[in-house]
C-alpha cells in the first residue's frame, strides 16, 4: 500500500502501477500542476507521512516522476 510507503516502508506492484498511471496522465504543465495538487491533498491527509519517502517513491518504481510528491511544494512553482 502507498500509504505504508510512505511511512517508511518499500512500494508494492500496486502502488508503482499507480505512480507510473500518474506520470502517464501529467503530460503538460497544467496536468502537473493538477496532479501535484491531488498528491499533496492526499499527503497532507496522513500526518505521519514522511517527506523523503515521499519524495523517494517515484526512484523506488523506477519512475522519472514530473510531480513532485511533497505535502510543503508550491504546485504553481512548476513550470516545465
Amino acid at each position: 500500500m502507498i500509504v505504508d510507503l510512505l511511512k517508511g516502508g518499500e512500494p508494492g506492484a500496486a502502488c508503482c502501477s499507480g505512480v507510473k498511471n500518474l506520470k502517464g496522465m501529467a503530460a503538460t504543465t497544467d496536468d502537473r500542476r493538477t496532479a501535484c495538487n491531488c498528491v499533496k491533498a492526499a499527503a497532507n491527509r496522513y500526518t505521519n507521512l514522511k517527506d523523503d519517502a515521499a519524495q523517494a517513491l517515484a526512484s523506488k518504481c523506477g519512475v522519472a516522476m514530473d510531480v513532485p510528491v511533497s505535502k510543503t511544494i508550491n504546485c504553481d512553482s512548476i513550470s516545465y
